[in-house]
């Protein structure tokens, strides 16, 4: 009887594993996009316009995270994250017109930009938050208040960051747009044609690192559908067109995105009414029965990625930092 339940176990296992191994196998990135996507146009444009120059700052393993800085002695310190797929040049405009009031940090994300390390990948799940800390504790002043700045996905690791280990960092959160969780009420089906989801494989490794599996991490889960006037223009290099699962997952908020909106310090959320990627009039409902910490501004006509330069936005943005 006893060899007789050990051999069930086995074939249960193995009959387990293959399930899982058969989710993985089932999908591979280079499928197809059925929708049109983001709206780029503007973004074809970042590249004239004089930057300034990157800087490397050291990450705890000795990565080089590059950076710009837009200085100033006075006022807190804001850290700008980008949306996925791109980088920090999508706040040229923005970065700029805050430097007044603010010192103004745009990393380009690890995985990202022009030094990425592995483009699309990171070590492990929750990095982007402890290359964040590494970089706020560099570059802050004593006393100095800190301001999280995100748009699209780099709004939902805003979210992520106000509820995990490096909290206690945060004074402030500008989301802007934020992408929530793939099942939040304020998410489009498949973000309004940007992403590809190969969610058969994100089942799959999801119940591999519930029992402490994280081997496949770096498998592909999710692409973007970037334009190709964006991939074959002078920017082209700069795009990540598919995310790992560990640097997918690193990105948003946790499964339970709920407590992580709970977490968030005094925040505001700016999303434009013609958001092609997420659902503008749900924000407030959602988020304001987790917490009272919030201000909401839903925009008139602008667009997903047209939230970051709308005058609207920035005026909502320096109402909220005279808190600060």
């Amino acid at each position: 009887m006893i060899k007789a339940m050990l051999g069930w176990g086995a074939f249960t296992i193995v009959g387990a594993g293959a399930v899982v191994l058969g989710l993985i196998a089932s999908q591979r990135p280079g499928g197809t996009f059925d929708q049109t996507g983001l709206e780029f146009a503007d973004v074809l444009t970042r590249g004239t316009i004089a930057l300034p120059e990157q800087t490397a700052v050291m990450m705890r393993d000795g990565y080089s995270l590059q950076v710009r800085d837009y200085p100033n002695d006075a006022g807190p310190l804001i850290v700008m994250l980008h949306g996925s797929g791109w980088n920090g040049l999508q706040f040229t405009g923005l970065a700029r017109a805050l430097q007044p009031r603010a010192r103004v940090l745009v990393p380009d994300l690890r995985g990202h930009g022009s030094l990425p390390g592995r483009r699309g990948d990171v070590d492990y799940i929750g990095q982007f938050e402890d290359d964040l800390a590494d970089l706020i504790r560099a570059a802050r002043l004593p006393g100095q208040k800190i301001v999280l700045l995100g748009h699209s996905s780099g709004g939902g690791l805003a979210v992520r960051m106000a509820g995990g280990a490096h909290a206690g960092l945060l004074d402030g959160v500008v989301l802007m747009a934020p992408y929530l969780k793939y099942n939040a009420p304020t998410t489009r089906m498949n973000s309004g044609g940007w992403a590809r989801v190969l969610t058969r494989r994100i089942i799959g490794l999801s119940m591999l690192n519930a029992v402490g599996i994280r081997g496949l991490n770096f498998l592909p889960v999710i692409e973007f559908n970037m334009p190709q006037a964006v991939l074959d223009g002078d920017l082209g290099a700069l795009a990540t067109t598919q995310y790992s699962y560990r640097l997918n997952t690193s990105y948003a908020p946790r499964s339970e995105y709920l407590d992580d909106i709970r977490s968030l310090p005094p925040f505001l959320v700016v999303v434009g009414s013609q958001d092609e990627a997420f659902v503008a009039t749900v924000y407030e409902p959602l988020m304001s029965d987790q917490t009272v910490s919030g201000r909401y501004r839903v925009v008139p006509g602008i667009g997903h990625l047209g939230i970051v330069d709308a005058p609207q936005s920035l005026v909502a943005i320096e109402e909220f930092l005279n808190g600060f």
